[in-house]
């Protein structure tokens, strides 16, 4: 697969449909092309310690920033018919179809791809398959796991070398 969109959303609770922001990497022919990044204001609009805790945003990161139903149809013009590749897509994925149903939006009928999974598969003999060992493996240095776009990236970089 040499075409598709890497994507990663973080959560403000325990809700996926409370995306408070997105990461996307376009890659055409084996190559980034274009990155995309937004703070979303959650649905429902409150944070988690737990989930702060992770990815570090809070309230008054995302308190005026668009909801995903206006970012959607810049999103979904980008990602066209592409296949989406995440790390732990049943997380992303999940996300992404709770997300359209709150705001009452068609459901997505992009294919998602795995690089957990995949890289579970290929490399058995890793300590572990988090985002961070598994791009650090494949040569690539994730600085800020837990922000959407860096780890869009990492998991771009998984992508290109496993599918």
């Amino acid at each position: 697969m040499k075409t598709f969109a890497a994507l990663d959303f973080e959560t403000a609770n325990q809700h996926r449909s409370s995306v408070c922001s997105i990461g996307l990497v376009f890659v055409e022919n084996g190559l980034v092309v274009d990155k995309y990044y937004e703070l979303i204001k959650p649905l429902p609009n409150f944070y988690s310690y737990w989930n702060t805790k992770v990815h570090g945003l809070v309230f008054s990161d995302t308190e005026h920033a668009q909801q995903f139903s206006d970012l959607w149809v810049d999103i979904s013009k980008r990602i066209k018919n592409m296949p989406l590749v995440a790390h732990n897509s049943m997380f992303d994925e999940g996300c992404l179809k709770e997300v359209l149903q709150a705001y009452q939006l068609p459901i997505h009928q992009n294919k998602f791809f795995c690089t957990y999974r995949k890289s579970k598969s290929m490399f058995p003999n890793l300590p572990n398959h988090k985002l961070p060992t598994v791009s650090k493996y494949l040569g690539f240095n994730l600085d800020s796991h837990h922000n959407a776009l860096a780890d869009a990236e990492a998991c771009a970089h998984i992508a290109m070398r496993v599918f």
